[in-house]
Parts: C-alpha cells; sequence; structure tokens
C-alpha cells in the first residue's frame, strides 16, 4: 500500500491534465501542464470534480466492496466457492475487514479539497463555481461518514471511551510541503465536519427529481438525504426525522409512500438507468471499465451466473431469506439456481444483473425508501411509535405487504423496523453498519460466530505502513 502522504500529491499522474478545456489542450502538451494551467478556469476544476466522483466507482469502494462486505461481514451472505476473496470477512477474522484507507479515496478528499480552496480565483462564472463547490461538500461529507463509520464507533456509542475516528484534512495537500503528520480526530469532530458540510451544501444544491439524470450529480435532496442518515447515526433522532421530511419534501415523496417504487416497478428498476427511486446514483459506463475488470472484480458478476463467465462465490444466507414475508415483491429479488460444488439453497441477485453489458450497471447509492425507514427508526427512538409504524406500512404497501397493527410496539417494533431495512437494502452495504451503529451484536449465519460489540473487530485496523509513517497515529484497540 502506498503512504498516506504519497497519495496527498495532487499531480501524480491525475486524470485532471486529461480533462481540461479544449483551449488549454491546444496550446500545451498535456504533460507540461502545471496545476497552475490545468486549474486556472471553472472546466479544470470540472475535471477534478469529475476525478472525485470517479473514486465512488473504485472496486475498493462502491463499485464493489462497500456493497458486499457490510453484508458478509453479517448475516446476510455466505460464501458458495472459495476464490480467496471475502472469506477472511466472512468468518470475521483478525484483520480482515473494509479497508477504506488507500490511494484513491484519500486522493478524492484531497481533490474534493482542492476544488474549495482554489475555484473561486478560476476564470469562470460565480454560478458555476458555486455549483462545484457544493458538489465538492457533498462528496467531502460522503467520503468522510463512510472512512468514519469504518474506523471509529459513532458518537454515544464508544466502548471503552474510544472516540478515535480518522485523520481530519480540510485543506489541500498540493505537495509535500503541504503535508504534515496529525493525530486522529475524535468521532464528535468528524460528524460536525460532516454536517457542517452537508448544510453548506444544501444551502447551494439545486433539486433534481426523484430518478431523473439530475441524480447522477449531487442534488439538494441527496444531500438531505445523506445528512438524515448521518442524524441517524450520530443518534440525533429529532434531526434525522426531520431532515428525512425535507428529503422527501424535496423529491416529491409522500408520507404515504408514494413516489417510491411499487410491486409493478420494483423488480425492473434495478435493470433501469437510472433506478426509478434513486436520489444519488453512480453513473456506470463502458469507458469506466474493461469487460475484464466486469468478469473479476464487479457485484454483478460475484453475486449472480447470468453471465456465463460469471464468478458467482456469494449467495443470500437462508436466514436472509427467512425474513421475506410471503407476497413480498423484494424476495423476487433473488432467484433459485445451482452452482457446480455448492450446497443448500443457492441463489443469484437480481438487483445486480449488470444489465448494461459485460457485467455494468449502475449504482444506486441513496433511494428514496431509505427516508421512510430513516425516519420509523428515529420515530420509534422518540417514543413516537404511531409515527415509526405509519413509516414502516407506508413502505410496506409499496412492497405488497398488508399494514402492521398497533399491537406490534416495543423491542418487537423496533426488530421490525430492522428487518424492513435489511430486506429493502440486501446487496446494497447496509448491513453490518444498521448493527454496528446501535451498539447491537454481528449476528451470523450457520456455521460462524456472532461478533459481540464490544470486540476489537467492530473496527477496522489502521494499515500497518501509515503507523509506521506517521508516529501520530494510534491504532484501533487490540489490534496488535
Amino acid at each position: 500500500m502506498k503512504n498516506l502522504f504519497k497519495i496527498f500529491v495532487l499531480f501524480g499522474g491525475m486524470s485532471v491534465f486529461t480533462a481540461c478545456s479544449d483551449d488549454l489542450l491546444q496550446t500545451e502538451p498535456r504533460q507540461s501542464l502545471t496545476p497552475e494551467v490545468a486549474l486556472a478556469d471553472v472546466p479544470g476544476y470540472q475535471a477534478l470534480l469529475n476525478s472525485a466522483y470517479g473514486k465512488l466507482r473504485n472496486f475498493s469502494y462502491y463499485g464493489q466492496q462497500m456493497i458486499i462486505a457490510p453484508d458478509v461481514m453479517a448475516d446476510n451472505l455466505r460464501i458458495i466457492a472459495n476464490t480467496g476473496r471475502y472469506i477472511g470477512q466472512e468468518a470475521n477474522a483478525d484483520r480482515a475487514h473494509i479497508g477504506l484507507w488507500y490511494t484513491a479515496f484519500w486522493t478524492g478528499i484531497n481533490e474534493t479539497n482542492v476544488i474549495l480552496a482554489g475555484v473561486d480565483a478560476a476564470k469562470g462564472s460565480d454560478a458555476d463555481k458555486a455549483a462545484l463547490k457544493a458538489q465538492a461538500l457533498f462528496l467531502r461529507a460522503l467520503f468522510y461518514h463512510d472512512l468514519s463509520k469504518v474506523f471509529g464507533y459513532e458518537p454515544g456509542r464508544e466502548v471503552n471511551n474510544w472516540d478515535k475516528s480518522v485523520v481530519l484534512r480540510t485543506t489541500p495537500t498540493l505537495g509535500f510541503s503541504d503535508a504534515d503528520f496529525r493525530e486522529r480526530a475524535t468521532n464528535v469532530q468528524v460528524y460536525e465536519q460532516i454536517e457542517k458540510d452537508l448544510l453548506d451544501a444544501i444551502a447551494a444544491l439545486p433539486n433534481a427529481a426523484i430518478g431523473s439524470a439530475g441524480v447522477y450529480r449531487a442534488n439538494k435532496g441527496a444531500a438531505q438525504a445523506l445528512l438524515a442518515r448521518v442524524y441517524l447515526y450520530a443518534g440525533r433522532n429529532s434531526d434525522a426525522a426531520n431532515m428525512a421530511t425535507a428529503a422527501m419534501t424535496s423529491f416529491g415523496i409522500t408520507d404515504a409512500g408514494a413516489g417510491l417504487l411499487s410491486t409493478t416497478n420494483y423488480v425492473s428498476a434495478f435493470a433501469t438507468s437510472p433506478n426509478p427511486e434513486s436520489l444519488f446514483e453512480l453513473e456506470q459506463r463502458s469507458v469506466d471499465w474493461s469487460t475484464v475488470d466486469g468478469v473479476n472484480n464487479s457485484v454483478s458478476s460475484l453475486v449472480s451466473n447470468l453471465g456465463a463467465s460469471a464468478q458467482f462465490i456469494l449467495t443470500a444466507t437462508d436466514d436472509l431469506i427467512s425474513k421475506y414475508e410471503s407476497g413480498d415483491i423484494r424476495r423476487s429479488m433473488w432467484v433459485s439456481t445451482t452452482r457446480s460444488g455448492a450446497s443448500g439453497n443457492i441463489f443469484r441477485n437480481e438487483k445486480w444483473r449488470g444489465q448494461k453489458g459485460d457485467f455494468l450497471q449502475n449504482i444506486a447509492l441513496i433511494r428514496g425508501s431509505e427516508l421512510l425507514l430513516i425516519r420509523a427508526e428515529a420515530r420509534y427512538k422518540l417514543s413516537n411509535e404511531p409515527g415509526a409504524l405509519q413509516d414502516l406500512n407506508a413502505l410496506r404497501a409499496r412492497r405488497g405487504l398488508a399494514a402492521l397493527t398497533s399491537s406490534l410496539t416495543g423491542v418487537n417494533l423496533f426488530n421490525k423496523i430492522m428487518d424492513e431495512r435489511r430486506v429493502e437494502f440486501a446487496l446494497e452495504g447496509h448491513r453490518w453498519f444498521d448493527l454496528k451503529r446501535n451498539g447491537m451484536t454481528i449476528t451470523k449465519g450457520a456455521g460462524f460466530t456472532a461478533v459481540p460489540y464490544t470486540d476489537y473487530r467492530i473496527l477496522a485496523p489502521i494499515p500497518q505502513a501509515e503507523l509506521l509513517l506517521n508516529n501520530k497515529l494510534v491504532n484501533n484497540p487490540e489490534y496488535k
């Protein structure tokens, strides 16, 4: 792994040089462009923002790992073919976790910092600059929230008062002279920065219609939805409920669930680009990867056998399948099939069909259904059980299920909310974090031992190379 300081150097072969304005490319060869020239105008900064968006598609991020690992590390997925992938994560082995401390991730954060610090001085309209800054704020918040939930506890959920999160950087590193060694910030400090970034983004981002091409970029409703998620993680339940409501208003989602997928289009939605329920979606095109990438690295190849060359190494656990009620359209996303050498019930996943060809498809990072489920959980924790039940039933009605009665109360209601999240977001990267942020034991499929919340494996280790480089960094507890 490259060390942390090396990856902060922005202009070491960055793609920004290949995507600047035509005028720049006509006047100077690409390899001779300096940062001052490449970022002289808004198109240069737009290219840098495009690069930051591209980091989300990395196979070590939402291109694969952040979709699959949270399910296989908990109780949603099991391995049916040993290719060496996710074996350690399934067993929750020491140091087998989600590894986000990698080059592209920190480079993405630095790219957003460069935009925020420098775009105001570039040539271009104030409106274009404001749009770039608002999107950069959204992306920086998303990067930091993902980092914080992998490497640290949520505020108020600390074990033995351990509040270390990640290194916090909000200014750009343009060269080694700008780099410095820093300690890990506290979880509260990181969450405060995330909140500030998203509030600033919300104030400046435009609206987008749910499921429209506008969701390929950061938009006001998506920032509200992300902030609602962040508030829920932080235990700020009143704020989470209010922000989820604001996001629903931005996207025209009603309290009864109008605007969300229904039984008639739920299955087809995951073969549609953009997904009709997307609030924020990563557009993936054929130029973004090769056919080899698709076979070897795509989520589609790992969880489905629709392609002849698919790896198909993961299937649903029996426990997950048992959570789907009769008539639930979401159960249709698991299709019974077979695989040579695999035993037990085998299912391919229909969310990841690779409908664009060569296992390629978009990634719906935030969907509208999450808003009702955020609000249901927040309301429950605020002792508003009727409101929580109302939100739960609004979603269930869109999924072909009967309403739950008011006799469902207390912990049984909370467990039902968690089950709804589990079946709604299977293979969308939520399960591990839903258990962790609630301070719950990580339940496992058959043959594996549950992981208590107090176990050190709840947090990912800081890579050894970074600890050796920066003596101000300390590892998470019990990692030797």
